[in-house]
């Protein structure tokens, strides 16, 4: 394994700047935010990242897929648009962040119209990897499901632990969908290390940051620089290495302070806490 930037992680820099970082702190991969990919421009994003000689760790991000009617056939429609956007980037996957209950909007109080249907929301999951799964086959990407840790299961994700997203992954065929192991989301369940043994060669996508505590008054904002939270991290590191997983492991973190700082500080150590905190050597 070896380590990746996810561009969120310094939010502050551009394609072209994340690029050049990694470049300079000696770093062969990135994880793109289709955003940041759509401001600077798509194929001037392939062309800095061919140049340069890095791979893409991941393209995030797909989903949000539990709404109905026309609303769910524009979420396809842009899921399609991520799936192309992947394949151009030759992105090792594609996160797919699969949404929580319809009419619940992230980080906003609750209207009248909001759902309270957990299984039907879920049940639109797996009716929407059925449309996207073959067409991402046949585009050569795999869609990675990520699991949310579930203080975030009304607005953003649905599936809140391993297990649920290996389960759907299960349906499809390996090369067309897999899951994402964040330490962040999964560190506290009971069942993960299981999960990931189960797992496999579906593990498409390890990314690492720590859990604060306590979380700040934005939990989104609640993930920290490895070794800042309570997250045990080797044995987390050695599962997903016996299960198989041979790809990148990527940085991303969440926070407004790591936001504000140099983000060359913040990749130096970023770098140094992965070698202290996040390996684990036989």
């Amino acid at each position: 394994m070896s380590l990746s930037l996810n561009q969120w992680t310094t939010r502050r820099w551009s394609v072209a700047e994340a690029v050049d970082g990694c470049v300079r702190h000696g770093l062969e991969a990135i994880g793109l935010w289709r955003q940041n990919v759509a401001e600077q421009g798509l194929a001037e994003s392939v062309k800095l990242v061919r140049d340069a000689g890095l791979r893409v760790s991941s393209l995030c991000r797909g989903g949000f897929l539990t709404t109905s009617g026309k609303a769910f056939a524009e979420a396809l429609e842009d899921n399609r648009r991520a799936i192309d956007e992947a394949a151009e980037l030759e992105a090792a996957c594609l996160v797919m962040v699969v949404g929580g209950l319809p009419g619940v909007q992230p980080g906003e109080p609750l209207t009248a119209g909001a759902s309270r249907d957990l299984a039907g929301a879920r049940e639109r999951v797996a009716e929407a990897l059925a449309e996207l799964a073959p067409y991402a086959g046949e585009r050569g990407v795999k869609l990675a499901l990520e699991p949310l840790h579930p203080i975030y299961c009304p607005d953003r994700a649905v599936l809140s632990t391993l297990g649920q997203a290996l389960d759907l992954a299960l349906a499809h065929p390996e090369e067309q969908v897999g899951v994402v192991v964040d330490t962040f989301h999964v560190w506290w369940d009971p069942r993960v290390f299981d999960d990931i043994t189960r797992a496999g060669r579906r593990i498409a996508s390890y990314q690492v940051c720590d859990y604060l505590h306590p979380l700040p008054e934005d939990v989104l904002l609640g993930r920290g620089m490895m070794g800042d939270g309570v997250i045990d991290f080797k044995p987390i590191t050695r599962a997903v290495l016996d299960a198989g997983y041979t790809g990148d492991v990527e940085v991303e973190i969440f926070n407004a302070d790591i936001w504000a700082a140099d983000p060359d500080e913040v990749v130096a150590t970023m770098k140094a806490r992965y070698e202290d905190v996040v390996l684990s050597r036989p």
